[in-house]
């Protein structure tokens, strides 16, 4: 019971604290973060992060597929040779659209 107390009374003195704060210090908060994330330092930090994370996930998922082989059922053995057709056939894009680049 103490630990809800607490946490509604800091869920309160939250909620005063930021109306107090108004739209104007929202306002400053989100430009501030736009112009953090259109930085070119930035933006090249998260591009090379994201290339390094799909190297390492197809790394992972050569190593996966060689280990488990033919245990996995059927239906899931074609979705993957089909996403992996795919992909080698010069269509880099996975199912939500986004590129390899």
């Amino acid at each position: 019971m103490r630990y809800r107390l607490t946490f509604v009374a800091g869920l309160a003195l939250g909620y005063v604290l930021g109306t107090r704060a108004g739209r104007e210090r929202y306002e400053q908060i989100r430009k501030a973060a736009r112009r953090f994330s259109e930085n070119p330092a930035v933006r090249n930090t998260a591009e090379t992060a994201a290339q390094q994370g799909r190297q390492y996930a197809g790394k992972a998922f050569h190593t996966v597929s060689d280990k488990v082989g033919d245990r996995v059922p059927a239906s899931v053995a074609q979705r993957v040779r089909s996403l992996r057709d795919r992909n080698m056939n010069g269509t880099p894009e996975d199912d939500w659209g986004s590129s390899n680049t």
